[in-house]
């Protein structure tokens, strides 16, 4: 039963007051015709619970912008929403058309900056792979009760392939239901091939302004907490409260390995004091063992990821070394499960620092 402006509300009363439900949530589709975002195409997301966001279906079905009563969730960079068919995939240049957003999806079967395996293609593979540059067929925004609760939903199929090769098909739906804060993604990777590939899945969500601010705090369960260059350990508090926009470019890069609840569940949250609002991340532990948190405060790009995986970011040698890279067998399907949502009020925030406080106690206690 939705609830919304301070109260509940069922179906039946909800009928009565409105003359049809695009008044309060739904999904609208449109064509983005200049520039360089041409066939990145658009759905439009609202929901009167406050939260707003974009999908580009040209774009893996990635979400390009989100905002919650008005407010930003997420970075956005000078590129625009660049289309897919501007991509270019050597080297670097991956950055060219990286919009920042919300969810920007890396993969299939490479996350990291360009690298050559020579147990596997032995070719260069480009920054954080192809993934988002795809743009999903059989795509459906679609809106619709089911019970009590009305959801909106997009889905469709990205296909990384390339003839004599990988052959991975990505089923993705993006659903959010009337009156809550939060949406959540459901991914499923196929492998339609013969033969065995190399698996790398990862979320680079990418939070911002006004969330992201001085002083906003990281609040996570993490075993062991590594740093990029050297890969050694450091403390987790080091890289959980960020700084003030900064005069010099710099960035860093540490690899969380996260500690689940009892029931499997990793909790990771974004909290701004100053504004009562935070942002939360919450998704299985089997399916991603692994969070990398991107940290760039350069003034003009001031932006941290938080970026839930199978694999970190750090690409092949790095994730081989430390027994997470895998390989999807043919036929074989992965599912991968992430939910993003609002926290809003002193409330929301501290009960979400209680349940990550809880499931770290009972995983001690075990």
């Amino acid at each position: 039963m939705p609830k919304l402006f301070g109260r509940a509300y069922s179906k039946k009363q909800l009928l009565e007051r409105v003359g049809d439900m695009t008044q309060l949530a739904g999904a609208r589709r449109a064509e983005l015709v200049e520039g360089n975002e041409r066939g990145a195409d658009l759905i439009e997301v609202f929901n009167a619970s406050g939260l707003c966001f974009s999908v580009l279906p040209g774009r893996a079905l990635d979400i390009a912008s989100a905002h919650y009563k008005g407010m930003s969730l997420c970075f956005r960079s000078s590129t625009g929403d660049v289309g897919p068919a501007f991509y270019e995939p050597e080297g670097y240049a991956w950055v060219r058309g990286f919009f920042g957003g919300l969810v920007v999806s890396c993969g299939l079967i490479f996350a990291g900056h360009p690298e050559v395996d020579p147990e596997e293609e032995n070719e260069e593979l480009g920054l954080h792979g192809r993934l988002s540059y795809i743009p999903a067929k059989s795509v459906v925004a679609e809106s619709g009760w089911e019970d009590q609760d009305y959801v909106i939903k997009v889905s469709g199929k990205i296909r990384e392939t390339v003839v004599f090769g990988t052959n991975l098909e990505l089923t993705r739906e993006i659903s959010t239901v009337l009156g809550e804060k939060s949406l959540r993604i459901h991914d499923r990777i196929e492998n339609l091939s013969l033969d065995p590939s190399p698996l790398m899945f990862v979320y680079h969500t990418n939070p911002g302004f006004p969330i992201l601010d001085t002083g906003a705090r990281v609040v996570l369960n993490s075993s062991k907490t590594t740093e990029w260059l050297e890969d050694r350990e450091v403390d987790p508090e080091t890289c959980t409260t960020t700084p003030s926009p900064r005069k010099n470019a710099h960035e860093d890069v540490y690899i969380h390995r996260p500690i689940p609840d009892a029931q499997g569940t990793v909790h990771v949250g974004l909290i701004n004091d100053r504004l009562g609002l935070g942002l939360y991340w919450k998704f299985p532990f089997r399916e991603m063992p692994v969070i990398t948190h991107w940290q760039h405060f350069h003034r003009g790009t001031y932006v941290t990821g938080i970026e839930p995986g199978n694999v970190s970011m750090l690409g092949r040698a790095w994730n081989r070394k430390h027994g997470y890279l895998n390989h999807i067998q043919p036929g074989e399907v992965r599912e991968f499960h992430l939910e993003i949502g609002v926290l809003e009020g002193e409330r929301e925030i501290r009960a979400f620092e209680r349940r990550v406080r809880q499931g770290l106690r009972k995983r001690t206690k075990t």
